[in-house]
């Protein structure tokens, strides 16, 4: 996982007989929403307001079926270098808002990784 100031990633395993992704997104949502920093919060549109919205999140997501154990792996690695792509950071080491570095812990990567360009394909949609 990883948040990132305008979006974030995440890859979750849900129960088998239950995939709804949208209640748990708007719950992820609500929640964070009412416990951040007020700061955090732009000011809603006309369309927002009157609907009595905050303007911190996308109304959308984007939900993706993993198909094996290498697209797992493309889909860690592209997260855990997002904070490295949008230009927050040299290393994903350094953004302290990531699982990263508890892989880093459980030796699944070097402390060093993703220090410089990667190229992923495939991957995400911003």
């Amino acid at each position: 996982m990883v948040v990132l100031p305008d979006h974030l990633h995440c890859i979750w395993a849900l129960p088998p007989d239950d995939a709804d992704f949208a209640i748990r997104w708007r719950l992820i949502k609500t929640w964070f929403t009412r416990h951040c920093d007020p700061n955090l919060r732009a000011v809603p549109d006309r369309a927002r307001a009157r609907k009595g919205e905050q303007a911190l999140w996308q109304h959308r997501y984007w939900e993706r079926l993993l198909r094996d154990e290498a697209d797992f792996i493309q889909h860690v690695e592209y997260i855990h270098y997002n904070p490295v792509k949008h230009g927050y950071v040299a290393a994903p080491r350094d953004w302290p808002f990531s699982s990263f570095r508890r892989h880093v812990e459980a030796g699944i990567y070097p402390a060093d990784w993703g220090h410089g360009p990667l190229t992923f394909t495939g991957v995400g949609r911003e």
